[in-house]
């Protein structure tokens, strides 16, 4: 299962490499871009997800390989989601001047009748 395991993340790198040469993206090659690194983040999760519930797998890692493991998902977790609220952050922005423009529009529409 390693094998192909090692072989299906190859392809997917390759894959990553691929989208990010491609030139003068428009938003779909963006969103088709990020559902795709998105996709290969939780495929790496769930493998990893795997192996850490797995006792007979991590006993075989020295201490000095499980602190360096702890280290890099450590920065890489907190690096992601520091970018995680700022993007939510964002969102959350868009989404209220786009709330706020549509309740004003409707309160111009609005005709009061007698």
């Amino acid at each position: 299962m390693s094998d192909r395991w090692v072989q299906s993340s190859k392809k997917m790198l390759d894959q990553i490499k691929k989208l990010e040469e491609v030139e003068d993206k428009d938003r779909l090659d963006h969103v088709r871009s990020i559902r795709f690194m998105l996709g290969a983040l939780h495929r790496s999760l769930l493998g990893w997800m795997q192996w850490v519930n797995n006792p007979d797998v991590m006993s075989r890692f020295t201490k000095g390989d499980l602190e360096e493991m702890d280290k890099k998902l450590s920065d890489f977790t907190r690096s992601f989601i520091d970018y995680d609220l700022e993007v939510t952050k964002k969102g959350a922005e868009k989404g209220l001047k786009a709330r706020r423009r549509i309740e004003r529009r409707r309160e111009a529409e609005e005709v009061f009748y007698i």
